[in-house]
This record gives C-alpha cells, sequence and structure tokens, in this order.
C-alpha cells in the first residue's frame, strides 16, 4: 500500500474519531463512561487466545463500523441517549485506531492488517 493512501485511511480515521467525540459532546452520556469504554473493543483480542483466525475474526467484528452503526441508529430511533452513546464511543473507537495505523487484521499474523504492507 502506498504511503500515500495510508496517510489517507489514517486521515479518514482521525475525521471518524472527531466527529465521534463532537456528537458525544451534544448528546453522550459524561465523559466518565467515555472514558470507561474508549479501549473496551480492544478487548476482543482475546480471541487470538483460540487462535490466529479465530483472533482476527473477533478483532474485525469489533472494530468495524456495522455493530456500533446498528447502535447509533437504534439509540437515535429509540431516543436512548446510553445506546447511542456506547455507538458513538464505538465509533471514537475504530477512528482512533485507523488514526494510529491499526487496521483489519489478516488470519495470517496479527500485524498483517488492511492498513499495513505485511
Amino acid at each position: 500500500m502506498s504511503t500515500s493512501i495510508r496517510n489517507t485511511l489514517k486521515l479518514e480515521g482521525f475525521t471518524v474519531l472527531g466527529l465521534s467525540i463532537l456528537l458525544y459532546a451534544s448528546f453522550g452520556s459524561g465523559w466518565l463512561l467515555f472514558a470507561a469504554l474508549i479501549l473496551l473493543p480492544d478487548l476482543f483480542m482475546l480471541g487470538y487466545l483460540a487462535g490466529p483466525n479465530v483472533g482476527a475474526t473477533t478483532y474485525n467484528i469489533a472494530h468495524s463500523y456495522p455493530l456500533p452503526a446498528v447502535l447509533l441508529v437504534t439509540g437515535l430511533l429509540t431516543s436512548t441517549t446510553l445506546v447511542l452513546s456506547i455507538g458513538l464511543i464505538w465509533f471514537a473507537h475504530i477512528g482512533l485506531d485507523r488514526m494510529l495505523g491499526y487496521g483489519l487484521k489478516y488470519p495470517d499474523a496479527f500485524k498483517h492488517t488492511h492498513l499495513s504492507n505485511a
């Protein structure tokens, strides 16, 4: 992957992180909840204890946008601030990871991601 594409994807992650934080500031459940949950998706790395294939699958489930998007839509449709907040925190986590260069995992090696050259 070229450096310019990788940088564009990192900028995209920064954008998702920034927008998530701005929206959380308007609609969220307080910064203590944000601090408590921002790293929670990383617990899905424990899937690697069952091997690289399971680990990559569980990590990728927690580090892609569909599930937090369901929470965002559910929170909006039901006017449930907690559900909306969790979705925004989850989006912020994914954006932070992408901004830092952490991508979705391939099952052959932990460091082989969609943002790496491995």
